[in-house]
């Protein structure tokens, strides 16, 4: 098989769980996942360290149930590392010798440099054919676009991609906007961050948050900023195909994934239509608009 033909068909990852589930939830989630149209399957914890539902060995477990079902496992960092506890976890996703790991900021890239064949992740900010190259020459073996990226950033960077270099976007899902030292949803309750009493728990899917005029604006997911509406390539395939792109990533939400994988894979091998659960999407960021526009 050559390069342009394994090009040819689009891989569908599943991104890491930006969400605080009940531990059997998350592992009822993932059995489902197993049996999914999904490639590929981040993995881990990368919002807050204090949701502790799942430990490492608890997703170390999922990593095996998803890889005898044929699925490639990424692990991947915290985009934002805060104490010495962070640092131990990176320590320890970088460390696994079992699975890819995907690098959501530099601290976990220098760990990393030197290895070979790992991810660099949405958040390193990597907007140029020259940064691109740099994390090659560093063993990345796989760009994840940062999530604001434009079709005609993502052309020029791929121009000249690194041998052996593969694409992903985030494809479908709510974006992950912005991360900050302070908890969102724990100041919602009037909470200190050190004693939220992990009431992200309470919201599967974040905390909807409206403009004065009642529209929805954006979701708070403990120490994150997402969008409110779903992002969403379905109607641009034909030109993520065009740019070079090889991966197309989803967002876990608490309903729809399963089904939302299919239609992907569907509509990724031909089917002329289908219906995704989210009504309310855009698309902005792939034409060089206001994120929450929907152009196509």
């Amino acid at each position: 098989m050559t390069r342009e033909t394994e090009r040819g068909r689009l891989k569908l990852a599943l991104g890491p769980l930006l969400y605080y589930w009940p531990r059997t939830a998350v592992m009822q989630f993932y059995a489902g996942i197993a049996e999914s149209a999904a490639d590929i399957v981040y993995l881990g914890e990368v919002v807050c360290s204090r949701r502790h539902e799942m430990r490492f060995e608890d997703w170390v477990e999922v990593g095996d149930l998803l890889a005898a079902h044929g699925k490639e496992v990424v692990f991947s960092t915290q985009p934002v590392t805060e104490s010495e506890g962070d640092l131990k976890l990176v320590r320890r996703v970088v460390q696994n010798a079992r699975w890819r790991v995907e690098a959501n900021d530099m601290g976990a890239v220098s760990l990393l440099a030197g290895a070979t064949n790992w991810v660099a992740g949405p958040y390193l900010n990597l907007y140029s054919p020259q940064s691109l190259a740099m994390i090659a020459a560093m063993g990345a073996t796989r760009w994840v676009a940062p999530v604001e990226v434009t079709q005609g950033i993502a052309r020029g960077v791929l121009a000249e991609r690194p041998a052996g270099m593969e694409a992903e976007v985030f494809a479908h899902g709510r974006l992950p906007l912005a991360y900050s030292a302070r908890c969102f949803t724990a100041r919602r309750y009037n909470l200190q961050k050190e004693s939220c009493a992990y009431r992200c728990l309470e919201h599967p899917d974040g905390m909807l948050l409206k403009t004065r005029e009642g529209l929805p604006f954006l979701v708070l997911n403990g120490v994150q900023t997402q969008s409110a509406k779903c992002y969403s390539l379905v109607p641009d395939l034909a030109s993520v195909r065009a740019t070079g792109i090889d991966v197309l990533r989803v967002s876990p939400q608490s309903a729809g994934t399963v089904e939302t994988l299919a239609m992907l894979r569907a509509l990724c091998d031909g089917a002329s239509s289908g219906a995704l659960p989210e009504t309310d999407t855009c698309d902005g960021f792939w034409h060089g608009r206001p994120g929450l526009e929907l152009a196509a």
